[in-house]
């Protein structure tokens, strides 16, 4: 049986949208693999890794009927990628094994059943559905993912906090170093939901979601997510845990405000960063009238020493901060100005932009 007859580059967007959670190596082996299913005139292509299950369907030509088989999911792209966009290519099953041709290229591949594949099992009961522009989703993914823990023991920290009340979605992630805030409006009101999605989940969907129109349809379990977007169904298992009390942790009324160009700021910490040691990021500010003065030294006993001109007539503080974090929060905003927000010498940093009340980034000072 024909399961496609297509040209590569169709076959190849189709397989790249599932298999971005596959490993080329797994204690089970069948999933390092691609389920295809024939379901008529359209091929089911789906991936699992048993905690996220992705899943789409395309118009892939080859001869109707019912058909699924599961094939190596890298190595299928692997070959795809050294053909040519515009060749046709064609998948055929024969016994236990699949016929990939194109050109007067020729590959046998190896399958297993599609009855061992295993699917992840859906959660019976879904909150309500509701919907967020593509480009929005990402771009709130993208305000906060970065502040997300690695591989921290506290695992309710290695991901994002979704939490959609009423006519807002909020996103919020942190390291117990530094934390991001981002909220949009939704359309509809929707019930009081918090889920915490992994980290891996959360680089899927930066991926895999686009700057192109078109909505992302969000529905929440209590050990569920699912996410329909671009002809993509994506549900993911959910992080169980406490998430801390963000409201606590983002500061109120910080008395002393400055608004600074976000690029000249941006510039400044990262030539002080050159001087700072892989092991020891620590970048010292300190605020007087008219000037923020930025100083880092390493082990060598080097100094980057930087100002920046400032509307300021406050007392003199000093601070000191890990300046990757600083990079890294100035980095993921867009904003041409920012606002920083200081209290003391020992209290938190905030980050915000001017007239969006809908993005904080808050930075714990550290000792230098």
């Amino acid at each position: 049986m024909i399961v496609v007859q297509s040209t590569q580059d169709k076959l190849l967007a189709a397989l790249q949208a599932v298999s971005g959670i596959v490993e080329r190596r797994h204690t089970m082996p069948v999933l390092a693999n691609v389920l295809l299913r024939k379901v008529g005139g359209l091929v089911e292509l789906t991936t699992s890794d048993l905690e996220i299950q992705i899943r789409t369907q395309a118009e892939l030509g080859g001869d109707e009927g019912a058909f699924a088989t599961t094939v190596g999911a890298r190595k299928l792209i692997d070959i795809l990628r050294t053909l040519p966009a515009e060749q046709k290519v064609t998948l055929e099953a024969q016994q236990s094994k699949l016929i990939l041709k194109g050109g007067k290229s020729r590959f046998t591949l190896q399958t297993l059943p599609a009855e061992d594949f295993p699917l992840v099992q859906q959660a019976p009961s879904f909150g309500p559905t509701f919907s967020v522009p593509q480009k929005v989703f990402k771009s709130l993914l993208g305000q906060v993912s970065f502040a997300m823990a690695v591989q921290d023991i506290r695992f309710y920290l290695n991901g994002i906090l979704f939490v959609a009340e009423g006519k807002t979605l909020s996103l919020v992630a942190t390291d117990g170093h530094r934390l991001a805030f981002s909220s949009a409006a939704l359309e509809v009101e929707v019930p009081k939901q918090e889920v915490i999605l992994p980290r891996k989940t959360v680089l899927e969907l930066q991926r895999l979601l686009s700057q192109a129109e078109g909505e992302v349809e969000l529905q929440f379990a209590s050990n569920q997510a699912r996410f329909s977007f671009g002809g993509l169904e994506f549900i993911s298992k959910l992080v169980e845990g406490k998430f801390p009390d963000y409201h606590r942790v983002i500061p109120r009324q910080h008395p002393h405000v400055l608004l600074l160009g976000r690029q000249p700021l941006l510039a400044a910490l990262q030539r002080a960063a050159l001087m700072t040691s892989d092991k020891f990021k620590g970048v010292r500010l300190s605020l007087e009238p008219g000037v923020l003065r930025l100083v880092a030294h390493n082990a060598e006993q080097e100094e980057a020493l930087d100002e920046l001109d400032i509307e300021y007539q406050g007392p003199m503080i000093e601070m000191g901060f890990n300046v990757t974090y600083l990079i890294e929060g100035l980095s993921n905003m867009g904003q041409e100005m920012v606002r920083l927000e200081l209290a003391d010498n020992n209290a938190s940093a905030l980050l915000t932009i001017p007239e969006h009340e809908s993005y904080k980034y808050v930075v714990m000072p550290m000792r230098i």
